[in-house]
């Protein structure tokens, strides 16, 4: 796969396969940036528990405060968030000051092993399409968008609400 810099245009990030956990990571944090930079209007965010995601890092954490602004939003779909709130804490202290841009969904096809692991935006995407194996694709293709966006609208919608940015204790 060809990769370009961190703060790449969308027909330079990455387009093709991607194999490996290091190289899945690297992927996310070029497209932290791209977003922070190009100022993507929306993301999706879907993975069962985003274990193997980069969210704990302080590079991401950083980007997503260059790229979160009025009008920006953040759609997080999970089969649960045990795993961030547990290795990612920078992130979930990132989603508490910037809730307002953010929406977690909880779905149960995560469960049933249905639910992608993937990154849409209006400009570009990746999937993986071997969770296991950290293998997928990338790139910047309409079609390969607007497949990837249904699948998540679909999910989406037989999602709930899940984890909250703040637990009320009464």
């Amino acid at each position: 796969m060809t990769s370009g810099p961190a703060g790449a245009s969308p027909s330079t990030l990455p387009d093709g396969r991607f194999s490996g956990r290091v190289e899945f990571a690297a992927l996310v944090r070029q497209a932290l940036a791209a977003a922070a930079m190009q100022g993507w209007r929306e993301m999706i965010w879907c993975d069962p528990d985003f274990g193997d995601w980069p969210l704990g890092e302080r590079a991401v954490a950083q980007a997503l405060n260059d790229w979160a602004s009025s009008g920006r939003k953040l759609t997080l779909l999970a089969g649960h968030y045990d795993t961030v709130v547990r290795q990612h804490a920078r992130f979930v202290t990132w989603r508490q000051t910037w809730s307002h841009v953010v929406e977690c969904r909880k779905s149960g096809a995560a469960s049933a092993g249905c639910l992608p692991s993937a990154l849409w935006s209006p400009v570009w995407v990746f999937e993986r399409l071997d969770s296991l194996r950290c293998t997928g694709v990338a790139g910047a293709d309409l079609a390969r968008r607007t497949a990837l966006k249904e699948r998540l609208n679909e999910h989406l919608s037989g999602s709930s609400a899940g984890f909250p940015s703040s637990v009320l204790g009464l």
